[in-house]
Formats: structure tokens, sequence, C-alpha cells
């Protein structure tokens, strides 16, 4: 075997310390999911993820590298902890994602070359398709576990961290503008509080509106299938035939299959229809206006609050200053939070997030500076 270079040994390392994360998110994702198949499902894919790690252990071994201090990155732990108490579907999409960013990491790797390890990432990346269906899952549990994929609308922590940063960013900005401008702290504190709940309504309406509407469109959608599956089930036979052709189903077996759906119980043809032809989740129809818009609320306001504190304990310079700590530090914690969906470097989105939130915050400080010295 040729002796491994450095530069195979940071790759070694790099490969041994996805799998890990691999492992600790799936047993997580088991630990929270309620369905037992799904529960088997997560703990097979956490073998898998483990027997591939037996593979980079062994190189790294045999280089001589100590590997007895690797374990679960951040990133890992902390989708492992929303895992187990906010449960499994929550983290599906951004696994997911990771997953379909790392399909082909072992293409080009020699030492995957002859082993089960490009084809299985490949398979991860089709994750709640190909392996559940290896498992032997019934049609609706597979469904039901795409639909958690579309009903997420993205990605459910995405929209959190982003909603919090909105927060940090517009209010901070605000906050600067009003204080730049040399007013009294009262009125900095009238301004700030004024942003913050105008803000958060602002978020939480628009969010209520945008997924109401989506339930009123995916209603409509599901509703003028309905019709068409009643009118003209040959036509809905014919269309879901090709869907499943296009997934790699063989032609005769497709046409068997959407026959024996279209022609079967009603309820069940629709929602296969549903599913497959609309990409709508007839159970989620993507998700409560009502908590979508409590929660955009919520996030923004505890973003909102941070530049503000200071201003409430105490005034001028000290509490600029403090203001601007405690923002950047929110923002820096913001830029490493999505990190956990984008799969970056932490420090970098950090510090990024931090540059340009101080930059806005320095732009709106000096227009009000000028400002409040024109009025004067």
């Amino acid at each position: 075997m040729p002796t491994a270079t450095p530069d195979d040994v940071k790759r070694y390392r790099e490969n041994l310390q996805g799998e890990i994360d691999g492992v600790a998110v799936y047993l997580a994702m088991a630990d929270g999911e309620k369905d037992p198949p799904l529960q088997e499902l997560y703990r097979r894919l956490a073998e898998t993820e483990r027997r591939h790690g037996a593979v980079w252990e062994q190189r790294l071994k045999d280089a001589g590298v100590d590997i007895s201090g690797m374990g679960p990155s951040w990133r890992a732990r902390v989708l492992s902890w929303t895992a187990r108490r906010l449960g499994a579907g929550v983290i599906a999409p951004t696994v997911a994602e990771q997953e379909g960013r790392s399909q082909k990491m072992y293409d080009d790797q020699p030492e995957a070359q002859g082993t089960s390890l490009p084809q299985d990432e490949r398979s991860h990346a089709r994750i709640f398709r190909e392996l559940a269906g290896g498992k032997g899952l019934a049609g609706g549990e597979l469904a039901r576990i795409e639909g958690r994929h579309r009903s997420t609308g993205g990605n459910a922590l995405r929209a959190a961290v982003l909603g919090a940063s909105d927060g940090v960013l517009s209010n901070t900005s605000l906050i600067m503008g009003v204080a730049g401008a040399a007013v009294s702290n009262g009125a900095v504190v009238v301004a700030g509080l004024a942003g913050l709940l105008a803000g958060a309504f602002s978020m939480g309406l628009g969010e209520w509106l945008s997924v109401q509407s989506a339930r009123e469109l995916y209603t409509h959608q599901i509703r003028v299938e309905r019709e068409e599956l009643e009118a003209i089930p040959e036509e809905e036979e014919v269309e879901l035939a090709l869907i499943y052709q296009s997934k790699g189903v063989p032609e005769d077996q497709a046409h068997h299959l959407a026959r024996q759906i279209v022609r079967g119980d009603l309820a069940v043809a629709l929602d296969t229809l549903s599913r497959e032809e609309l990409g709508i989740d007839p159970e989620e129809l993507g998700g409560s206006a009502y908590e979508a818009a409590f929660t955009s609320f919520l996030l923004f306001s505890s973003g909102a609050f941070v530049p503000l504190l200071p201003f409430l304990v105490g005034s001028g310079a000290p509490a600029i200053i403090a203001s601007l700590v405690l923002a950047g530090l929110a923002l820096f914690g913001v830029g490493a939070a999505i990190t956990i969906v984008t799969g970056q470097s932490a420090l970098r989105s950090g510090l990024r997030q931090v540059a340009f939130g101080l930059a806005a915050a320095a732009v709106t400080f000096g227009i009000g500076h000028l400002v409040g010295t024109v009025v004067r």
C-alpha cells in the first residue's frame, strides 16, 4: 500500500468526520422518530455511515494518525439535539440537502474504487426513496417521508435563523440611525421598540399570508385533481404511469401500478396523484399559517431586542458601544448557525454576517448624525 501523503491524511480525516457526523445524526433521528419503520430506516443509515467510517479509520491508523479524540462536530451535535427534542422531520430537509451535496464525494477518490462507498453516497442522496424502498416500507410510509421534505417550504431551520437575523440587523440599523442623530435616550428606546413591533408584526403577517395563500392554492389544485380523476380517470392513469417511468420503473410495470391506483380507492388515488403529480402533501398543505406567523413574530422580536437592551439600562456612548457589541455577537451566532444548513465554515460565515451588519449600522449612524446636525 502506498504511503499516505499529508493531503491524503487530511482527506481521510475529513471523510471520517463526515461519517462520524452521519452516524450521530441518523441515530438521533431514530431516537426522535415515533414511527417504527422510519426508526429502523434511520438506524440502517447510521450503520451504513459506520461502515464507511471504518474504512477511513483503518486508513488513518495505517498512516499512524491518532483518531481517539475525534467525535461529532458542533454542527452534528446541534442537529442531533434538535432531532431528539423536536423530531426527525424537523431536520430531514437539512440532512437531505447535505446528502445531496456529498453524493459524489467518493467518485474521484482512488481508495473508494471497487467499494460500495460511491454507490452508497448516491443512494443517500435519494435517501427517502431508494433506501426506504429497499426496507420494504409501504407506499404511504414512503410518501410520508417525501411529504416531510416538501412541506417544509425549503427548510425550517433556515427560516428560523433568517428571521432572527432580520430582527438583529434591521433594528440595529434603526437604533444606530436614531442614536446618530444625538437625540434623547428615550427617543432611541421608543424607536427601537417601534422597530421591534413593526418588524415583528410585518414578518408575522407576511408569513401568515404566504403560508395561507399556499394552503389555499394547494387546496384548489387538489380539488381540480379530484374532479379530473372522477371525470377522466384514463388520462390521469396515463400521467401517473409516465411519472413512474420517469423515475425508472419499466413501462409495463408503471402502467400496471398506475392502473391499480387510479382504478382502486378514490382517496388513495387522489393522495398518490397529489404527491406524485402536484408535489403536495395533502396532510400538511404547507403547514399551519398561524404557527408560521407566531414563529416569525417571536424570532424577529428576539433578534430585534438584542441591540435595544443596552439602551434600556444605559445611555450615550456606552449604550451605543454595548449595543454594537451585542449585535455583533448575535450576528456572528446567526452566521454560524446558518452553516448547519449550508455546511460552510462557521467562522467565515459568522464574520461575514458581522461585517455586513456593522457596515449597515455605520451607514445609518452616519446618516442619522448628518440629519440630526442639519435639523438642529
